[in-house]
């Protein structure tokens, strides 16, 4: 497989399981179109999304953030993501809490987050997430051929295509789910 997402050796995800968060490897094991999914050993120190990318060549536009969320209504809190390019950022307060018909939507606690998901802070990803989660992906994620995002350990990264994500459980394709950053 040809990932052309800068300077990376990716070699399919069934030959480095070691890379992979449990609940990562436990949901690849059980997807049949998980063949073109690859994985990447990194530096941790650079797991972040833009010092990964400087580091590695991967343009921001092939780069994927999930981001964890607290959703509330009324007596009710629950747990959703939102999967958005590096370049964008998720619209938390507008479209997101009107798709997940919550009250109020805030990021998540981090421990929260890691021991919801048996993943690290910071390399979460979609891939693996609790099943009866709702996961909102950015359409441009979708058109995009390969991306690159948390493989849930810091020390790695997944590679997929991003019409892939579309094929997770509970997964909501949303246009217009992310703005492009404002620089400052």
């Amino acid at each position: 497989m040809e990932y052309d997402l800068g300077k990376l050796e990716i070699t399919s995800w069934g030959e480095r399981t070691e890379l992979l968060a449990v609940p990562v490897a436990l949901a690849l094991q059980s997807m049949s179109n998980a063949v073109d999914v690859g994985v990447t050993e990194i530096d941790p120190e650079v797991s972040d999304t833009t010092a990964f990318c400087e580091r590695y060549g991967t343009r921001p536009d092939q780069a994927a953030n999930c981001i964890v969320l607290e959703a509330k209504r009324a007596e009710r809190t629950w747990f959703a993501a939102c999967v958005v390019l590096a370049h964008t950022q998720a619209d938390v307060n507008g479209l997101v809490r009107r798709t997940l018909d919550a009250r109020r939507v805030s990021f998540a606690p981090m421990e929260q987050a890691v021991s919801v998901t048996g993943m690290e802070y910071g390399a979460i990803t979609p891939v693996g997430l609790p099943s009866d989660w709702v996961i909102l992906v950015d359409q441009r994620i979708i058109e995009t051929p390969y991306i690159i995002l948390g493989s849930g350990l810091r020390k790695s990264k997944l590679a997929l295509p991003g019409l892939f994500l579309a094929s997770l459980p509970n997964v909501q394709v949303v246009e217009g789910l992310a703005k492009e950053r404002v620089q400052t």
